[in-house]
């Protein structure tokens, strides 16, 4: 699986472009984010709500990705931390956490969330 950041408001996994957040389970099946769920208790998809994580929690993982976005924005809540305690969790801009993921997939079971905007 090789997934790119090409800029601002889209993401590339195996050269498919999606135009909004994904999440990538440690399977390789691609969705698009929930981010509905968080933003209907919050105001902002901006906070990565356990509501939304538990939708995320199919698969058994080593490491969970958070693409935080361009500009870092998207951030787990201390609640979304406890449902994963245990497992590392890696929260960078979305370009790095890209680079992230494409070194640790194949060594270690990896869930992503990407924030493909701010």
């Amino acid at each position: 699986m090789k997934v790119e950041y090409p800029g601002f408001g889209r993401i590339a996994i195996n050269g498919e472009t999606y135009e909004h957040d994904v999440v990538i389970y440690p399977s390789g099946k691609v969705e698009e984010r929930k981010k509905w769920i968080s933003k209907r208790k919050h105001g902002t998809s901006h906070r990565l709500d356990p509501e939304e994580l538990r939708e995320y929690l199919k698969e058994d993982f080593d490491v969970l990705v958070v693409g935080k976005g361009f500009y870092g924005y998207l951030s787990l809540l201390p609640e979304s931390r406890e449902l994963v305690r245990g497992k590392d969790v890696i929260e960078l801009p979305t370009g790095k956490a890209v680079e992230k993921f494409n070194e640790l997939r194949g060594r270690k079971r990896v869930l992503a969330v990407f924030h493909v905007t701010c």
